[in-house]
């Protein structure tokens, strides 16, 4: 499980800004290119499917007619330990995708649910990272001296830790209230260094460039210079990497919630189903192949948008 794509940042570090001096037409190229893709089609619905379910999830739950935390013991078998009655699960129309054994909550109502809870931990975080890394690493590569030391000092410190065994330990720590918010600051405190890491080196690429110059020389001040010609040279870089910061960090939240220490019963979660799924997977296979096949899903939907929007951009920079 990783929180960043650490070889995208490498590579990324070395290049330009994707939509440095393309503007409007640029993006309209990228968006051409990638719409030739059958992988990128299938993952930018697979996305916005799961977007919907987790929008909607209390719409969805209701024309089901069971709710995530409802039990139903008329859908188990309690007399052969609590399996689910009917076969693949209990899979119906009165349950959708099946139901959890001895419980016989309804799966469908648990999985759009822990798409909610999925997709607000990993886009929070994916904000937060993105917005503390551009501004540490804008102020590291554009002012440079002992800004820079102390920003590049505080990066290397944090990604010189295993990050998943401190999670583990933050989280074991502390207390289990508000667990989605402990879980975004946790994923961000060690994630935005990567951020940073590329924005830092654009931004000392970038402000040495002849347009940077001009701006010096028409009487612009250091504020307008950053907000008004070196970000906009970085919108493509961040895009990808925010775009690729997703997926890690949904499945980081399900690591961390299969192992125990990220989101907390009763609230559902992807990692937590699986979790509890463990011990059932001879039994009522589709209990565990559920939750996996859309957690499997999901992180490929993303990590595929993000890498063909990444090749599309650097197709439209070698034109």
């Amino acid at each position: 499980m990783t929180t960043m794509p650490t070889q995208l940042a490498v590579e990324t570090e070395e290049k330009g800004s994707p939509f440095s001096g393309g503007g409007p037409s640029s993006a309209r190229r990228v968006i051409r290119t990638m719409r030739k893709s059958p992988a990128v089609l299938f993952s930018a619905g697979f996305i916005a499917l799961i977007t919907i379910m987790a929008i909607a999830a209390p719409l969805l739950t209701h024309l089901s007619g069971w709710g995530p935390y409802e039990y139903d013991p008329s859908a188990v078998n309690a007399d052969l330990g609590g399996i689910p009655n009917g076969p693949l699960g209990g899979i119906g129309p009165t349950h959708w995708f099946g139901v959890e054994p001895q419980s016989g909550r309804d799966i469908f109502a648990r999985i759009a649910f822990g798409a909610q809870v999925s997709l607000l931990i990993s886009v929070s975080a994916t904000l937060l990272t993105t917005f503390i890394g551009v501004v540490l690493g804008t102020l590291a590569g554009f002012y440079g001296g002992w800004v820079d030391q102390v920003i590049s000092r505080l990066m290397d410190f944090l990604m010189a830790f295993p990050s998943l065994i401190f999670m583990i330990a933050l989280l074991s720590a502390l207390p289990a209230g508000n667990r989605p918010f402990l879980l975004v600051v946790v994923l961000s405190v060690f994630g935005w260094p990567y951020m940073a890491r590329v924005v830092r080196g654009q931004t000392m690429s970038l402000k040495n460039r002849e347009f940077v110059e001009a701006a010096y020389a028409s009487g612009a001040s250091r504020v307008r210079i950053v907000f008004r010609e070196v970000l906009p040279n970085l919108t493509g870089t961040i895009i990808v990497m925010a775009t690729l910061s997703v997926p890690g960090y949904i499945g980081t939240e399900a690591g961390l919630s299969f192992l125990g220490v990220g989101v907390t019963p009763p609230t559902a979660s992807w990692g937590q189903m699986i979790a509890s799924a463990v011990p059932w997977y001879a039994t009522d296979p589709m209990y565990f192949f559920v939750p996996g096949l859309f957690l499997f899903l999901t992180v490929l939907s993303f990590t595929v948008f993000g890498d063909h929007l990444s090749k599309a951009i650097d197709t439209g920079e070698a034109r």
